[in-house]
């Protein structure tokens, strides 16, 4: 079996070595999420992760993306920013408690008006999309109790070449550590197994921040 550890040291290399290796507006909206939120801050993505999702975007040619779980708006910020000008981004969060903060950074990144908020379960507001599939790239960031509803209700609304991208399936290792048996945990071990028996879908796990699956319908 070939990997690599990703030391801290590695880690940093790699951000170094992006191009650009800065992004003033998302290590702002990190900073800022720290200071307003404490540990919470932990739940946006790192720069390599925003990176990839916007390449994601940029390279599949996705005008209509959706998100599951907004937080601050890091991921947002991404993907909005790789759209083009009459790309949209719609997020689905159970709370506004952290929009202001979002909105902030989308406004610095000039990108606020490509996306539209929906507040409430994101299953509901998943079901009332659009039964068609127009869906080009979807971000499930949520609930870890929700994810295979999530992925059930937006794989018919996915476009040909759509993509679902699903975060945190790794879960920091606990995924095949046993003595791990908390309700989130157990929610990714069978969405992950889930997945994996699946005939109509392909999926790939990527070691990408906290773990990245992409899926695709066949």
């Amino acid at each position: 079996m070939r990997f690599i550890e990703l030391t801290d040291d590695l880690y940093d290399y790699v951000l170094a070595h992006a191009n650009p290796s800065h992004d003033d507006v998302a290590e702002r909206l990190a900073a800022t999420s720290r200071e307003r939120f404490g540990g919470l801050a932990g739940m946006n993505i790192g720069i390599d992760q925003g990176r990839f999702l916007s390449m994601m975007v940029a390279i599949s040619g996705a005008r209509t993306v959706v998100e599951v779980g907004t937080f601050t708006g890091m991921s947002a910020l991404w993907m909005a920013r790789a759209l083009p000008d009459d790309g949209r981004l719609i997020c689905f969060d159970i709370t506004d408690e952290y929009l202001d903060t979002a909105r902030e950074a989308w406004n610095a990144a000039g990108v606020e008006d490509r996306i539209e908020v929906r507040i409430g379960p994101a299953a509901d507001g998943l079901a009332a999309l659009p039964s068609e599939q127009h869906v080009d790239l979807a971000f499930i960031d949520a609930d870890k109790t929700g994810y295979a509803t999530y992925l059930e209700l937006l794989l018919p609304r996915m476009s040909e070449r759509g993509v679902i991208l699903v975060d945190n399936v790794i879960w920091s290792g606990a995924v095949i550590d046993d003595s791990v048996q908390d309700d989130n945990t157990k929610a990714l071990r069978a969405f992950n197994d889930m997945v994996a028996a699946r005939d109509d879908v392909d999926a790939v796990m990527l070691p990408i921040g906290d773990g990245v699956t992409m899926i695709r319908r066949r």
